[in-house]
C-alpha cells in the first residue's frame, strides 16, 4: 500500500487552523504537589475532561463544550476550506465521535496515530489501513473506547475519499470535520446539544499536558493490528507524488485533443 491510495485533499493536508503547537507549555514552574493537584481536576463547570490532557495551570483558556468554523489550509488547487472543531464533555464524546462516522458511508479508510515511541525529531507515527466496512470498524473501536478517550498519545482519523469528507479524533480529544458539505456533521452535533459558539477557544490554543502509559502504549499496538493497519515510508509518498503530476499532465493533454 502507497500514498497514493488516499485521496489527494487528505494526504497533502495541513493540519492547521490557528491552533498552537504543544512546545508552549510551561509546568516546570510548578512544585510536585500543586502538578499533581492540577492533574486531578477534570471538571470544569459541566464540562468533564477525558484523561488524555489537561489545561495550563493558569487557565488561560478554560474547557468548554461546542464548535466553530475553522479553516484548513490546503493544496494551492484549494488553499483555503472551512471545518469544524468540537468539543464534547466525556460522558457523550464517544458516542458523538461513532455517531459522527456514520455520515461517512458504509466503507472508509482510517489511519491511527500515535506518539509513543515518539523520537524529538519527528512528529509521531500513522498507521493505514483502507476499505474497510464501517460496521467492523466500529466494533473494533468500541473495544478500545477506554484508550480513544483517554490517552493523550493516540488520535485517529476515518474518512472517504468518494465524499472527500474525513472525521478526525486527535490525541487531544478534539474533533475536526472537514469536506463539503459540513451541514450533515452539523445535525450530529445538534442531536447531540453541541452547539455552535463562534468564539469559542479550545484546550490546544494554550500550553496544556499530555498524559498516557505504557499501557496504552500497548493497547494502541494491539488495536493497529486488529485493523490490520501499516505504514506508509516518505519515500513512497514523493514518488506517488510525482506520478500523480505526471498522471495530471497527461489527463490535460488528452483534455485538449
Amino acid at each position: 500500500m502507497s500514498l497514493s491510495d488516499f485521496p489527494d485533499w487528505l494526504r497533502k493536508k495541513k493540519k492547521s487552523s490557528n491552533l498552537s503547537p504543544d512546545a508552549d507549555i510551561h509546568f516546570d514552574d510548578l512544585d510536585e504537589d500543586a502538578l499533581a493537584t492540577h492533574l486531578c481536576i477534570d471538571r470544569y463547570g459541566s464540562f468533564q475532561l477525558t484523561g488524555a490532557v489537561r489545561p495550563s495551570y493558569d487557565l488561560k483558556i478554560r474547557p468548554e463544550e461546542g464548535y466553530r468554523y475553522d479553516m484548513y489550509y490546503d493544496t494551492e488547487k484549494n488553499p483555503h476550506s472551512p471545518m469544524i472543531i468540537a468539543a464534547a464533555t466525556r460522558s457523550k464524546l464517544f458516542e458523538l465521535f461513532m455517531a459522527l462516522l456514520d455520515s461517512l458511508g458504509d466503507e472508509v479508510d482510517v489511519a491511527l496515530a500515535t506518539s509513543h515511541d515518539q523520537k524529538s525529531s519527528d512528529e509521531g507515527t500513522e498507521l493505514f489501513r483502507y476499505q474497510i466496512d464501517l460496521p467492523v470498524l466500529k466494533s473494533a473501536l468500541y473495544d478500545y473506547e477506554d484508550l480513544l478517550i483517554n490517552d493523550g498519545y493516540t488520535g485517529m482519523s476515518v474518512w472517504n475519499p468518494s465524499l472527500t469528507q474525513e472525521v478526525q479524533f486527535d490525541e487531544h480529544k478534539l474533533l475536526f470535520l472537514y469536506g463539503k458539505p459540513l451541514e450533515a456533521f452539523e445535525r450530529v452535533l445538534h442531536a447531540y446539544d453541541v452547539n455552535r459558539k463562534k468564539e469559542i477557544k479550545f484546550i490546544t490554543e494554550a500550553a496544556h499536558i499530555h498524559e498516557s502509559s505504557d499501557a496504552y502504549r500497548d493497547q494502541f499496538h494491539a488495536l493497529a493490528l486488529q485493523l490490520h493497519t501499516e505504514e506508509v515510508n516518505d519515500q513512497e509518498e514523493e514518488s506517488n507524488d510525482d506520478e500523480e503530476e505526471e498522471n495530471d499532465d497527461d489527463d490535460f493533454l488528452l483534455s485538449q485533443s
